[in-house]
């Protein structure tokens, strides 16, 4: 057994206190579970493991990635299991506990300055220029993580473990937009399954372009890049919700200090909007969405750091 069989298999857990009577029930799967603390672990064993098999990435080759920290880890995760160097692009704009995990994983690092702190299209498209550069050199193979297909099987396996968890029963399924890849791999399978389950993307309201509106800066890492990503097409959700910062920053604060489940600001935009769903659906419906990654990424940021 190699510790990449331990991506996965993740529990789904119910809310207890944040939930009012007359809502739907609200489950949330604990990806954070997964070994670096984040969901990403699946998508980045994925990327890797296809391009190793049909020889984009050949032996003795290094993977080069732009990320905001949590694919970066996962990446980094996954190429010190299989000995493969790895060249990440992030910023400043994301926590100093990612960027020194990436590090002690052995991924070396180029960092892009955020101007305002936060992330933004300029930002993005820039690191994403910067991987491209980098990506030029014999040998190497961007894993491109906006346009990459390789992670929508891992993400429809993610699926099947919550069909099987809810006995099939998904009102509706709730999940913030970064590359795109969870939420389409994920819907994908649930409406295969069940074409009645609602789908609903959540994006940063300071950056709400999914909803037709200007991009912005804002701090829910790893999410809202501001722009349409590739990985979106019309007609993936039934719905958009926008989540401001402040209002995933307090949801997440609530979620650890009254149901014990620490994660970072991103799982807070997927409980906000999910309580507003929860409460439209009523008693009766069951509404999943996900623990996205884990709050120790997260100690040294306005997330939890002590003021």
């Amino acid at each position: 057994m190699s510790v990449l069989d331990t991506i996965g298999r993740t529990r789904l857990v119910p809310l207890r206190h944040l939930v009012p009577a007359r809502s739907a029930r609200i489950l949330v799967k604990l990806e954070y579970e997964n070994p670096t603390g984040s969901m990403k672990d699946r998508m980045a064993l994925a990327m890797v493991s296809a391009a190793e098999a049909d020889g984009r990435l050949r032996p003795g080759g290094s993977v080069v990635e732009y990320t905001g920290g949590s694919t970066g880890v996962s990446l980094a995760f996954v190429c010190a299991a299989k000995r493969i160097p790895l060249h990440i692009v992030t910023s400043d704009a994301f926590s100093s506990e990612k960027r020194n995990h990436m590090a002690a994983l052995g991924a070396r690092l180029t960092l892009v300055p955020s101007p305002t702190g936060g992330t933004t299209k300029a930002l993005t498209l820039e690191m994403i220029e910067t991987a491209r550069r980098l990506a030029a050199a014999p040998g190497s193979y961007w894993t491109d993580q906006f346009n990459n297909r390789d992670v929508l099987p891992s993400y429809e396996k993610m699926a099947e473990e919550i069909r099987e968890q809810t006995d099939g029963r998904v009102s509706a399924f709730v999940q913030i937009v970064g590359t795109g890849g969870s939420l389409r791999g994920l819907s994908t399978r649930l409406r295969a399954h069940d074409d009645g389950v609602r789908i609903v993307a959540v994006e940063p309201e300071e950056s709400a372009v999914l909803s037709g509106r200007p991009s912005g800066s804002h701090g829910i890492e790893g999410t809202g890049p501001g722009f349409v990503v590739p990985l979106w097409t019309e007609g993936l959700a039934d719905e958009i919700q926008t989540v401001s910062t402040a209002e995933a920053m307090t949801t997440a604060r609530r979620l650890a200090r009254e149901e014990g489940l620490f994660a970072g600001t991103s799982t807070g935009a997927n409980v906000a909007a999910a309580l507003r769903i929860a409460a439209r659906l009523g008693s009766g419906h069951t509404v999943v969405t996900v623990a996205v990654d884990s709050g120790m990424k997260y100690l040294s940021t306005p997330l939890y750091a002590p003021a």
